[in-house]
């Protein structure tokens, strides 16, 4: 049996992952699943069959504590999803493959590089990619110009972060300055062209530069997005299967101009613009999705097929491109479980309430 680490255990997107492998050993003969939290209550969410609560990240305990673990549990296999914490991994990743545990990650680069939402705008503006202008925020000045250029039709962020970390959303020179001011944020953000709120992301899993599987979705809505500014949460509320080889022949674009050898997971978000072109606005680097189990309830279980990949066993196809049926809906909430829809039981509630609807405005055979 094989012993896998997870890290942020209780959270959404490591739950994600797994149920993936759950959904491939249900009689869990295949693996043993340990878990890590630094969370002292979302460590309890955690549906692994053994959790030790963990310094954060940025703590200097932190990889000498993941070591401790590999060793106490003789884990085969570490994975990690939050972004902090797969960046902290690869930068001690001879520390942890020096344990006997194995890694399925990019190179560190490739992370430094894609992590950070300006270097990868300067990659694909340099490589001709359409992208919507940024201007890097060092102080007021910058602003300043930012709003001359782009008028109150502007998008604020964050260069590093997940969840839509520091967004403002065509907020007016001041509440972006305050704000700026308020999170210390000089030098670490962006203000670029607003683009529309239509998006679509391409998870894609790659070895030693060969694509093995990817997957296209709309996102139709971010979860509680009238709690935030922005709009932008970084949760997918609902999600769609979605199929375009344009966007697949984009999404690859994107990826090989900032690695031209990628391994391991590269997810790729894309906004629409005004004018229905997508472009890439980040890349999820060394993590699938939070709504990754989506993509496994719709056929094609990428963690499953990562860690057969990681310990050699991976004896499946390769360019694997949206093998998930087309429309089919992954519908979120809080406190429920996540529901797989088809398009035709969509179609159907609308029809019964059509019918219903119909016959409340006809008049009566009585009248």
């Amino acid at each position: 049996m094989k012993r896998i680490l997870l890290t942020a255990c209780g959270g959404p997107a490591t739950i994600s992952y797994t149920r993936s492998l759950r959904d491939a050993d249900p009689d869990k003969s295949q693996f043993y699943l340990i878990g890590i939290d630094c969370d002292p209550f979302n460590i309890h969410r955690g549906e692994v069959d053994k959790s030790y609560l963990a310094p954060p990240a940025n703590d200097p305990d932190y990889i000498d504590f993941l070591c401790e673990i590999i060793h106490r549990e003789k884990v085969d296999f570490l994975h990690s999803q939050p972004e902090i914490e797969a960046y902290e991994i690869g930068k001690n990743r001879e520390r942890i493959l020096a344990t006997g545990c194995r890694l399925f990650m990019p190179s560190q680069s490739s992370i430094d590089k894609l992590r950070n939402k300006w270097e990868s705008y300067l990659i694909w503006s340099n490589a001709g990619i359409r992208v919507p202008k940024n201007i890097f925020l060092k102080d007021e000045d910058d602003l300043l110009r930012a709003y001359e250029l782009f008028g109150n039709d502007i998008w604020i962020r964050e260069i590093i972060g997940a969840a839509g970390k520091g967004s403002l959303s065509r907020p007016n020179f001041n509440s972006a300055k305050s704000q700026l001011d308020k999170n210390n944020s000089w030098g670490k953000a962006v203000a670029a062209e607003h683009l529309t709120r239509e998006t679509t992301t391409w998870q894609s899993l790659w070895h030693e530069g060969r694509l093995v599987a990817a997957q296209g979705r709309q996102r139709l809505s971010w979860a509680f997005g009238n709690r935030s500014q922005s709009g932008v949460t970084g949760l997918t509320g609902i999600g769609k299967t979605f199929s375009d080889t344009k966007l697949d022949d984009l999404a690859i674009a994107c990826i090989k101009s900032a690695d031209d050898k990628p391994h391991g997971i590269f997810s790729v978000d894309f906004t629409l613009d005004k004018q229905g072109i997508p472009n890439p606005t980040e890349i999820n680097i060394g993590k699938f999705f939070t709504t990754h189990h989506f993509i496994t309830k719709a056929g094609c279980n990428m963690p499953y097929i990562m860690t057969k990949l990681a310990f050699g066993e991976y004896e499946g196809s390769f360019e694997i491109r949206n093998p998930c049926d087309p429309e089919l809906y992954w519908i979120r909430g809080i406190d429920t479980l996540p529901v797989l829809v088809k398009k035709s039981e969509l179609e159907e509630k609308k029809t019964d309430y059509d019918m219903i609807m119909k016959t409340l405005n006809s008049p009566s055979v009585n009248d």
